[in-house]
């Protein structure tokens, strides 16, 4: 294990971001040399307007957009029949975890994931996607000819060409006029899409849009739980593969439209965007395997979130924690959402959570969340609403909704 710089389960857990005390699960540096404390980004009485103008350039790119001509419709979603218990995982590895003097509960204990969903063997996230995209149609109540654009925004894909948009495009037997592609940003790509169609409606070129997305996260854990049992896999090897078992299974779609043309006046209001592009190589994926150094990972996206945060507090309207009813964010961990909600300042009861039940869900979570959350009564009509994404890369998105 020292080869790997690696030399106990102690460092292990440390180098993962937590240790436990008295038996609770508690924020650790996240690596050896790094001081949450000491940096100016992060620490909560730098003057991050001062922060924030340091480290951005003078050409800023798009950083606002302003929407309020483009509403949600409706937000659906599709959960798998599978539950896969975080207890049941650890059992398919329990010959590593021995050998390793690793006790069970590590993916609970860290990560506050009880479970995650698995569709059937096979199923393909055009299928899923499809389903998703038929509640949201039926729930807007629109005729599904006048969709002007579908974009899909799913990291798993049924082949590499042609696009998950068009089969799902094909399967709706939507008009042959509706544009149809595919736009991958990691988990960022969803809400990447809401504001690709809200352009194109504020230009006249549409009345109605269709996002859609389906995620599935069976293959890429049963092929780590394989690599896992190999003779080979170290402690090193849990801790580059350790997100992945993290992940979840699940499909979403949201309907678009004008102003004009809306039922529910659920209104985008603005949205800002940041990248810190040169962590692109923290997390990467394949069909079979994701290797995360999730320490780092997360340092760097919680100092790219808060500079997210300060842009949108300077240009979004009324964007502050006091005047935000409700923060529906991309979900990792409750590690992840204790760090963002210390550095940003966030109320955690403000937050409705769904990784506990359903894991990592990538682009699907942000709509899923919201979809449950109005399922449940939680969202008034007027209330501010939050969107808050990110993805690897880095790239970040923060989003302002009237609900």
């Amino acid at each position: 294990m020292a080869k790997y710089g690696l030399t106990n389960f102690y460092e292990f857990r440390q180098r993962l971001g937590c240790i436990y005390t008295d038996k609770l699960l508690t924020l650790f540096t996240l690596s050896n040399s790094y001081n949450w404390v000491s940096d100016p980004m992060l620490h909560p009485k730098t003057n991050m307007t001062s922060a924030y103008n340091q480290q951005t350039p003078k050409n800023k790119g798009i950083e606002n957009m302003a929407h309020e001509d483009t509403t949600i419709e409706s937000v659906a979603y599709e959960l798998p029949p599978h539950r896969i218990s975080s207890a049941w995982i650890e059992e398919q590895i329990s010959g590593l975890l021995s050998r390793l003097r690793i006790p069970h509960g590590q993916i609970l204990g860290l990560t506050g994931i009880r479970e995650r969903r698995f569709w059937d063997t096979g199923v393909t996230p055009s299928a899923v996607a499809t389903l998703a995209a038929r509640k949201a149609i039926d729930k807007a109540g629109i005729n599904p000819q006048d969709i002007g654009v579908l974009i899909s925004t799913s990291v798993c894909k049924d082949y590499i060409e042609p696009s998950v948009a068009c089969i799902v495009h094909g399967n709706l037997k939507l008009s042959p006029h509706c544009l149809n592609f595919d736009v991958g940003n990691a988990c960022l790509a969803f809400i990447n899409a809401i504001n690709i169609i809200s352009l194109m409606i504020k230009s006249g070129q549409i009345q109605y849009g269709l996002i859609v997305d389906g995620e599935g996260s069976r293959e890429v854990v049963e092929s780590t739980i394989r690599l896992l049992n190999a003779d080979s896999a170290n402690i090193q090897s849990v801790s580059d593969h350790f997100a992945t078992l993290t992940l979840g299974s699940g499909a979403a779609a949201m309907v678009l439209c004008g102003s004009k043309n809306s039922r529910t006046g659920h209104v985008i209001n603005a949205s800002v965007s940041l990248a810190a592009t040169e962590h692109s190589g923290l997390c990467r994926g394949q069909r079979d395997q994701m290797i995360t150094n999730a320490p780092t990972l997360l340092i760097n996206g919680v100092k790219l979130a808060q500079r997210t945060w300060q842009l949108a507090c300077e240009k979004i309207k009324n964007w502050s924690d006091a005047t935000i009813q409700h923060y529906i964010p991309h979900q990792v961990s409750q590690r992840n959402m204790d760090a963002l909600n210390q550095k940003l300042g966030l109320t955690p009861e403000k937050q409705y959570l769904t990784f506990p039940f359903l894991g990592n869900v990538g682009p699907a979570a942000i709509p899923i969340t919201l979809a449950l959350a109005e399922e449940d009564g939680r969202l008034k009509p007027g209330d501010h609403v939050a969107l808050m994404g990110i993805g690897s890369g880095l790239n970040c998105t923060m989003m302002s909704v009237t609900w």
